[in-house]
């Protein structure tokens, strides 16, 4: 297992920073490193790292999320008001409105298994937006109107939204049926969630504020203690997002304890480094080429095609603030990347055993593929056009 980590992690960081120079994300690099060290090319992996790569996975998730909750600020979030609070559900709601509607005609799925896969690719990428945002907000892009923070608000939550919305899915699937009262959990689910993370925040802030301790220290505990909301999830008998919890924990903090917050972020962001390394190789090492070469055209016809739902929801979530033309077309450019949670749930129901699997694996690829770097090159080439840049 320690020889294969070493190839995950030498061939992603080279084959990241050779797609960073062709001006390419560097995930798309580490999804190619995955591929060729994955079962379909060079089959390096051990077994033992594969059959841990669900949980890990998971750990990378749960550290985007709690960076994305340490940056975020509640008042910028009020003066985004309305459309930021839109903006958490309502595009990946009609991006799984349009995989119902699109999927089963272009890749003969059932009407279940397209709203699995729709919660799969619905969701945008933490790692994409979050980088790009705060750099936005460090340099006054769009910041007089709330621009980044109600998308990196929007993109976080929408994430934890989408995430519950396919554990509801995916246990209909295996129970065979669906289920309304399961839908019903979400709002529940979601605001548990919060309420509860918020809490954790408080008090992490008061115990922060009483004892003193290293930084590194506190994100030991800050990551266990993540860890046991995303745990507790499966515990305890009432619909609650963990996830969510995670961020909430991350903003509550940031809002009762903020000096300790801003330098969290900074080691969050190291850990990012090699956690999505992890994250983007181990998804692209459970591709099967073959199948996705059967799937392609179809498969990418399917994300183009919902794309345009999503666009709609996002116009939809703007429609009556005072954002211009221009800003209301960054806001759709911006919620155009799907990576970090397709790579990290994208190959659940292939593991669960769930028919659906392979093509939903498959299709969570093709929206990485193409939304990643799509979206990212959108956003670097037009936020200073599109974008008031507020005096300093």
């Amino acid at each position: 297992m320690l020889t294969s980590i070493a190839y995950v992690l030498l061939l992603g960081l080279g084959l990241g920073a050779l797609a960073r120079l062709v001006r390419l994300p560097p995930l798309v690099g580490m999804l190619a490193a995955g591929i060729l060290l994955g079962p379909c090319v060079l089959n390096l992996l051990s077994p033992d790292l594969l059959n841990i790569s669900a949980d890990l996975r998971q750990l990378a998730l749960i550290i985007i999320l709690t960076r994305a909750g340490l940056s975020l600020e509640i008042d910028d979030l009020r003066r985004a008001g309305r459309p930021a609070v839109l903006m958490c559900f309502l595009p990946a709601s009609f991006e799984v409105l349009g995989m119902v509607v699109l999927a089963p005609r272009l890749l003969g799925v059932s009407v279940l298994d397209a709203a699995i896969m729709g919660a799969v690719v619905g969701a945008v990428s933490p790692a994409v937006i979050v980088p790009r945002m705060l750099k936005l907000m460090s340099e006054g892009y769009g910041t007089k109107k709330g621009i980044p923070q109600m998308i990196l608000a929007g993109a976080s939550v929408d994430d934890v939204f989408v995430i519950v919305l396919f554990t509801s899915f995916t246990s209909m699937a295996q129970g065979g049926s669906f289920s309304v009262s399961a839908l019903a959990g979400v709002p529940v689910s979601i605001v548990l969630g919060a309420v509860f993370g918020l809490a954790v925040g408080f008090l992490l802030a008061k115990l922060f504020e009483k004892l003193h301790m290293r930084d590194s220290v506190k994100v030991v505990l800050l990551l266990s203690v993540a860890f046991l909301l995303v745990a507790l999830e499966d515990v305890i008998p009432v619909p609650f997002s963990g996830l969510l919890a995670v961020l909430g924990m991350g903003l509550g903090l940031r809002r009762w304890r903020l000096p300790v917050a801003e330098r969290l972020t900074a080691k969050f962001g190291k850990l990012w480094v090699w956690a999505e390394v992890m994250l983007f190789v181990l998804v692209g090492a459970e591709v099967d080429l073959k199948y996705a070469a059967a799937a392609g055209l179809a498969a990418v016809a399917t994300v183009l095609g919902v794309l345009c739902f999503r666009a709609l929801g996002v116009l939809l979530c703007v429609a009556g603030s005072k954002l211009t033309k221009k800003e209301r077309l960054f806001a759709v450019l911006a919620y155009l990347p799907k990576a970090t949670v397709q790579a990290a749930i994208g190959g659940v129901p292939l593991a669960m055993g769930l028919s659906c699997g392979q093509v939903v694996l498959t299709v969570a690829v093709i929206a990485i593929l193409v939304t990643a770097p799509l979206g990212a090159l959108a956003i670097d080439a037009s936020y200073k056009k599109l974008l008031e840049r507020a005096e300093k």
